[in-house]
């Protein structure tokens, strides 16, 4: 199939890199594999993505768009008399419960940071996406440790094939925050 003009051609790459990843780990990725995957010439991802990390790069600022964006989202964070606590295990274990292929590839990608630091700048932007909304509500510093609270339960939930506490989150992050509840 000839594609001439192909504005989504870019955009097809990065969606076929996240389901290379998904099926086969960052190991998999290559230029080859996802032309493969996009149905694109090999040159057309060389095109768009002169590196590989530059690939993972756009891959992971789409796939960091899941729990931030629901965060984000949640209107329940900007009322005044919103339980912070409650709110975010909440949304954590929406989150977790939903696709978790799609949470371990947005983890997979988030963590490929410790060995590309071409990454480490995305994942930072993904830890300021999740503190900002919060900040509003809290200081910075606690956001920060609250986002840093997520991420560990996060992981070990999804390293041990655990399952997700919601309570104990609350309980959790509460500690956290001045004046709440624990």
């Amino acid at each position: 199939m000839s594609r001439r003009y192909d504005p989504e051609r870019r955009q097809r790459i990065i969606d076929a890199a996240l389901r290379v990843v998904g099926r086969a780990g960052i190991a998999g990725l290559s230029h080859r594999t996802v032309a493969a995957e996009a149905d694109v010439p090999l040159g057309s991802t060389t095109y768009h993505f002169a590196s590989l990390d530059e690939l993972l790069i756009a891959a992971l600022r789409q796939a960091n768009e899941g729990f931030a964006d629901a965060v984000r989202k949640s209107g329940a964070l900007t009322d005044p008399a919103c339980d912070i606590a409650a709110e975010l295990a909440r949304l954590t274990g929406e989150w977790l419960a939903g696709d978790r292929t799609g949470v371990e590839l947005e983890y997979e990608l988030y963590l490929a940071a410790l060995r590309r630091p071409a990454l480490r700048p995305v994942a930072a932007e993904w830890c300021g996406a999740l503190a900002e909304p919060l900040a509003a509500r809290i200081d910075p510093v606690t956001a920060r440790a609250l986002v840093a609270l997520l991420d560990g339960i996060c992981l070990q939930v999804l390293l041990t094939d655990g399952v997700y506490d919601e309570e104990y989150a609350r309980q959790a992050l509460a500690r956290l925050i001045p004046g709440a509840v624990g």
